[in-house]
C-alpha cells in the first residue's frame, strides 16, 4: 500500500511553503493537483519535475478511484490544491474519504490555510467560530443559510467570497447582521495585501467605492453583534434576581417567585443557588 499526503501550499508567499511539505513532493510517486497549470508554476520554482494528475471538483469521483488503484499499487501520491490546504472547500475530500475506507495511511502536511491566516489578524473573537467557505449565489439557499448563521449560538464566522462578489455580498450583510464587526482579509501573505476592520457598515462604506475591490481573494471574518435576545440570555440568575427586587422593592424568596412566574425556562434550584452568592457578595 502506498500513502496519501494531504499537502498545503502557499495562499500567495510561494516563501511559506515548508520543508516538509517539498521533502514529500519531491519524493511521491503522484501529485493530485487542481489545476495542473497552477502547481506546475510551484514546482517549477522549486525545481520539483514530478508526475502530475489533473483532481478537481468535476473529476473527483472519477479520479479518486483511479488514485486509489495507484495507492493500491504501492504508489505514493500528494494532493494539492492550487492554494492552501486541501478540503477546506477545495477538492480532496472524495480521495481522502475513500483512501480511509480502503484502510489507505493518510498523512497530513500542514501549512498555509486563509480562513486560519485571516483570524488569527481579525482583531475579533475566535474563541469559537464556524466555518463557512462560500455562500451559495441561489438566493432561496443564501437567505437560508444566513438564517441558521442569524440564529447560531456561535458568533464569529468565516465566509470565502470572490471579488467580483464581495460588495454584493456586504450590501445583503449589512441588512442582516447591523453593527457586526467584520475583518475583511485581501490577497493574504501577497504583494497587495490588504485588510478592513471595523464595523459591518464601516467596511461597505471603504470598498463600495474602491477601484480595486474586484481584484484578489477575499476571505472574511463576521463577528455577529448579537440580538436583544440573546443579549438577555447571558444576564446572570444573580443579576435577574437583584433587578427583580429592586424592580418590585421585594425580598429575595419574592423575587425568585417572580422570576420563575414569569419565566418557565429558568430553574427555580438554579435560582436559590444564585441567591446563595448574593447573600455572599453582601456579607462580606
Amino acid at each position: 500500500m502506498g500513502i496519501l499526503y494531504v499537502v498545503a501550499t502557499p495562499i500567495g508567499n510561494l516563501n511559506d511553503i515548508t520543508f516538509r511539505a517539498l521533502d514529500i513532493l519531491k519524493n511521491v510517486d503522484i501529485i493530485a493537483c487542481e489545476d495542473t497549470r497552477q502547481t506546475l508554476k510551484l514546482l517549477n520554482h522549486f525545481n520539483i519535475k514530478k508526475r502530475l494528475v489533473a483532481y478537481h471538483k468535476f473529476n473527483e469521483v472519477e479520479k479518486s478511484n483511479s488514485l486509489i488503484n495507484d495507492l493500491k499499487n504501492g504508489l505514493n501520491i500528494a494532493v494539492v490544491t492550487d492554494a492552501g490546504t486541501p478540503c477546506i472547500s477545495d477538492p480532496g475530500y472524495v480521495l481522502v474519504r475513500d483512501a480511509h475506507l480502503n484502510k489507505i495511511d493518510v498523512i497530513v502536511i500542514p501549512g498555509a490555510s486563509a480562513s486560519v491566516s485571516a483570524l488569527s489578524i481579525s482583531g475579533l473573537d475566535t474563541k469559537e467560530f464556524s466555518f463557512v467557505g462560500f455562500l451559495s449565489t441561489d438566493n432561496t439557499k443564501f437567505n437560508a443559510e444566513i438564517d441558521k448563521i442569524r440564529k447560531s449560538k456561535i458568533n464569529t464566522f468565516v465566509i470565502y467570497e470572490s471579488p467580483k462578489r464581495i460588495v454584493k455580498l456586504f450590501t445583503k450583510l449589512v441588512d442582516c447582521f447591523p453593527n457586526s464587526k467584520v475583518y475583511l482579509a485581501s490577497d493574504l501573505t501577497k504583494i497587495h495585501e490588504r485588510g478592513f476592520f471595523g464595523t459591518i457598515e464601516e467596511v461597505y462604506e471603504d470598498i463600495k467605492n474602491d477601484p480595486n475591490i474586484e481584484k484578489g481573494e477575499y476571505v472574511l471574518i463576521l463577528q455577529k453583534e448579537m440580538e436583544k435576545e440573546e443579549k438577555n440570555e447571558i444576564i446572570s440568575n444573580e443579576a435577574l434576581i437583584i433587578d427583580n427586587m429592586v424592580k418590585n422593592n421585594c425580598n429575595i424568596k419574592d423575587a425568585i417567585n417572580n422570576i420563575c412566574e414569569n419565566n418557565k425556562n429558568i430553574k427555580k434550584n438554579d435560582l436559590k443557588e444564585a441567591s446563595l452568592n448574593i447573600k455572599k457578595i453582601f456579607d462580606k
